[in-house]
């Protein structure tokens, strides 16, 4: 097991500290987390092409059997399906989240649950989606900043989702820019996440002349891209997302660019859980052995 990200979390208070260490010492010193929070965000349409993840069963299971660090739900799901796993399976509560009926031009997530709901469920850190450059960020913000004083107050991690959004972003050069992405990685640097989720950026030269200044010129690879966000998000570990669904050969190279970039892990959800159960559980394993093994 690498000592890298555990050396990383030093610096963390002792009570967020002793909560994240269990969270990488499963997964053999990086953290593999399967999220469950996409009923909300997308809807329904997620589970048309596999009926069985509509069942929270599914996903739940996936994270035991497949060897996951946690598992990333809203409240209700975890109290409806947390109990039959206790003791074998860790808990990210997500404290706030949207539908996606509305178009994220100007993107907001309200609070779902609270940090008493993850200290009542014994969770092992709290999740926040932040979206960065989204034309409601003071509200976001200001509401980040309440959840991250109670849970650190508590001694809870916290973990950002940081999305960039809005039509500026779109105007910028788009969410998966370099620009876009380091930018998102940093904001959340500063706001005090302790972990990050971000997207692998794509540099797009057809974009490239939207791009800020500074950004226009560089021609990078996806590789080099998320160094970049590594970099940009300082003493906050990042961990890379699986996004869309891709056949599993390439969600496992997603993964493993991540990594390579250095990302503290990996954190997929629909490109492990919109399959069939023995599928899922086949991929989930293989990506779970991808970040022990570049660990």
């Amino acid at each position: 097991m690498t000592d890298v990200f555990r050396d990383a979390i030093k610096h963390l208070p002792a009570g967020r500290r002793s909560r994240l260490l269990p969270l990488l010492d499963r997964t053999g010193g990086r953290l593999a987390i399967l999220p469950i929070d996409q009923g909300l965000e997308h809807g329904p349409i997620d589970f048309l092409d596999a009926p069985e993840a509509a069942d929270p069963h599914h996903q739940f299971r996936l994270a035991v059997e497949g060897g996951f660090s946690a598992i990333a739900t809203h409240v209700g799901l975890a109290e409806a399906y947390l109990p039959d796993h206790i003791g074998r399976l860790a808990l990210v509560l997500k404290l706030n989240g949207k539908t996606g009926v509305p178009p994220d031009d100007e993107a907001f997530s309200p609070l779902t649950g609270s940090v008493e709901d993850a200290l009542r469920l014994n969770a092992a850190a709290v999740g926040y989606t932040l979206y960065v450059g989204s034309p409601a960020q003071d509200r976001d913000i200001a509401q980040l900043a309440r959840v991250r004083e109670e849970a650190h107050r508590y001694g809870l991690p916290l973990i950002v989702w940081a999305y960039p959004r809005g039509r500026d972003i779109e105007a910028a050069g788009g969410r998966d820019s370099p620009f876009a992405v380091e930018y998102a990685a940093r904001a959340a640097h500063e706001l005090g996440a302790d972990v990050v989720k971000v997207n692998v950026p794509s540099y797009a030269p057809g974009n490239a002349a939207s791009y800020p200044e500074g950004y226009r010129d560089l021609v990078l690879d996806q590789e080099q891209a998320m160094r970049r966000v590594v970099a940009a998000a300082g003493r906050t570990l990042v961990i890379a997302s699986g996004g869309a669904r891709m056949l599993p050969a390439e969600a496992l190279e997603q993964a493993r660019l991540g990594l390579r970039a250095g990302c503290a892990g990996v954190i997929f959800g629909r490109n492990v859980w919109q399959r069939p159960y023995h599928e899922a559980l086949a991929l989930a394993r293989q990506l779970v052995a991808t970040v022990r093994d570049e660990a």
